[in-house]
């Protein structure tokens, strides 16, 4: 491991400069604030790399991930009334529980899977993150923060004392008291009620109202009105230096340059700008209300989600391993590395950290500074660390616009461009009416829709059914088009020539090219009928049909009993290995095709007919 340390110092030292600045923006943009951030990156890189199948891989919280436990974070928050400290074990559990699943599917060797993950649901979903990102940072950039705004908390009183009182009738029927028996319990506790209490849950409300793209669309007239010119301007020099300073040298990252420059200038002027929320001192805290707290009834609603959370960060950290086998030419380990990543988010989430994963743009840096093995990625983190330690109040005094100014960037860059460049040229292979379109720039556009306004577990999903179905259309209806039944006539295959002339209004022939299953079974089911009447032995060959599911399975039974009805011979050519041992499960070999039926070439078969199918016209 210390072979090459002084290029892994190198490499860990510059990776872990560059992932400072992202590590505190994903923090503050998940909504648990700059130090969750910070913890995810010191305990996801360390561990990630100890444990990890790609030696010079650099994990932390990337915006793929920010993106999707900000959802879950602003769920559960407005569960618990907006309130972090009851949110929080409940947040660090889910959190925990999807990095326990990252090790769960590294161990049963899912890792290989990944890959098959459709291109246009990935490319949807990171356009998608692009696109929350750059739309949820436009409040903080113009200094506009809804739960702030007087005039716009007060629209949501009304719908606050109809939540609290909810929330009382819920504590009541838990404790089994009747409303309409006992109805001066209930006045007794809603007398209780302070306006505080009703401010506080109208701030929550209307934050919940103004978070994700459509909230930040339907508060923006009101931002744009109260825009503080300060924190805007904050924001334009970070993204102004973080693009120009790029152009002068890559050697310093120039999203640390902006950070330092802006913030150094802001500070030391004296400026009034809104600094980010306080970074505590010291050494991270273990989370022990995660375990004194759990309930499995709290958990329950997030197990789906846990998953997504998981699987995200599994194909986030392999597209970035790939990333690294083809600068340093080497091969990862993908199960390997799930279970890396899985011990790491689960230490983190621990320790109060956001989940994270491989970070290509980190790992890059590593490689290129001469990160050589797995010590880059610890160093990282323990650089990470120390800077907690020494300059945690320093950090402290970053105004949030700079943050803003920098996560504006990184949704710029994480769209997908290549995908979005592509959607004039991919082929038009479905039609709508009378509009053709192509079926992948549908996916495509599906899950950047719903990602963007709804759901982006769901829209995933949701990608992921319309891919698979729209595949295997295209794969039933290729399988239909290329499989044939014919009159021996026609000569349809080199081998098939030699047949005798005076039989070949007896035999028809049947080629399946391609698998028999669920998706092309329609078309095979036609058979019975376009056998024509002179007909009196049908051969199946099976040569290039090299899977069978259950669906083709049944379908291949009610084809053959029915060409049993009407008097027809079946021969099978060429069976393969699964399909013979499908059939074998429900005897349709050897009860509808007698083993001496069966033939390995067309030779054999072709043997066997001139042997025993007469000439009917003689």
């Amino acid at each position: 491991m210390f072979k090459h340390f002084r290029g892994d110092l190198f490499g860990g030292i510059t990776a872990g400069i560059v992932a400072l600045p992202l590590a505190l923006a994903f923090g503050v943009s998940s909504g648990l604030g700059p130090s969750a951030g910070l913890y995810g990156a010191i305990f996801i890189s360390f561990f990630a790399a100890l444990f990890g199948g790609t030696n010079t891989q650099i994990s932390g919280p990337t915006a793929p991930m920010t993106a999707v436990s900000m959802v879950i974070i602003g769920g559960i928050l407005a569960v618990h009334d907006g309130d972090v400290n009851k949110a929080l074990p409940i947040i660090l559990a889910v959190f925990l529980l999807a990095g326990l699943m990252q090790i769960g599917l590294g161990l049963i060797g899912l890792g290989k899977y990944i890959k098959y993950i459709p291109y246009p649901v990935v490319s949807g979903f990171m356009t998608a993150i692009g696109v929350i990102i750059l739309v949820t940072q436009i409040l903080p950039a113009v200094g506009y923060y809804p739960k702030e705004d007087s005039e716009y908390v007060n629209q949501f009183k009304a719908a606050a004392e109809e939540e609290i009182l909810e929330n009382i009738l819920k504590e009541e029927a838990g404790e089994g008291i009747l409303v309409l028996e006992d109805f001066e319990e209930t006045i007794k506790r809603a007398n209780q009620i302070t306006p505080e209490d009703m401010q506080k849950e109208a701030k929550t409300l209307a934050a919940k109202d103004a978070s994700g793209v459509l909230g930040t669309i339907k508060v923006l007239p009101r931002a744009l009105q109260n825009i503080k010119w300060l924190e805007l301007g904050l924001a334009l020099a970070t993204i102004f230096i973080i693009y120009g300073f790029k152009r002068i040298t890559t050697a310093v990252p120039s999203t640390l340059v902006a950070l330092i420059v802006v913030s150094g200038l802001a500070y030391g002027l004296g400026w009034g700008y809104r600094p980010i929320e306080k970074i505590p001192e010291g050494l991270p805290i273990l989370q022990m209300d995660i375990f004194t707290q759990f309930k499995l009834s709290s958990l329950t609603p997030y197990i789906f989600t846990a998953l997504t959370l998981s699987l995200l960060g599994a194909i986030d950290s392999l597209l970035t391993s790939v990333v690294a086998d083809n600068m340093t030419q080497t091969k990862h380990k993908p199960n390997k590395e799930l279970v890396g990543q899985g011990i790491g988010n689960s230490i983190a989430a621990v320790f109060g950290g956001i989940p994270g994963a491989g970070a290509t743009i980190r790992t890059v840096v590593n490689i290129n500074s001469g990160g050589k093995t797995r010590l880059s990625g610890m160093i990282a983190g323990l650089l990470l660390l120390v800077i907690l330690l020494a300059l945690g109040p320093v950090a402290s005094q970053i105004p949030a616009a700079v943050l803003a100014g920098i996560l504006v960037t990184v949704g710029i860059g994480v769209m997908d461009y290549k995908g979005l460049k592509a959607i004039p040229y991919l082929p038009k292979d479905m039609k709508v009416g009378p509009i053709k379109l192509s079926s992948e720039v549908i996916v495509m556009l599906v899950v950047l829709v719903l990602s963007s306004v709804w759901n982006l577990v769901y829209a995933v999903g949701i990608g992921l059914v319309i891919a698979s179905l729209m595949f295997m259309k295209k794969i039933g209806d290729l399988t239909a088009t290329r499989s044939d039944v014919k009159p021996l006539k026609e000569q349809p295959w080199a081998d098939e020539r030699d047949f005798p002339q005076k039989l070949r209004e007896e035999v028809f022939i049947k080629h399946i090219k391609g698998p028999l299953f669920f998706g092309s079974t329609s078309d095979f089911q036609q058979l019975a009928e376009q056998i024509p009447p002179t007909a009196s032995n049908v051969v199946i060959r099976m040569d290039r049909m090299q899977y069978m599911d259950q669906s083709g399975l049944y379908a291949m039974e009610d084809v053959l009993q029915d060409l049993r009805k009407k008097d027809i011979h079946v021969l099978l050519v060429g069976i393969l290995d699964q399909p013979k041992y499908m059939m074998e499960r429900i005897d349709i070999i050897p009860d509808l095709i007698p083993r001496e039926n069966i033939f390995e070439g067309f030779d054999s078969c072709l043997e066997w007919i001139k042997e025993n199918v007469k000439d009917t016209d003689a």
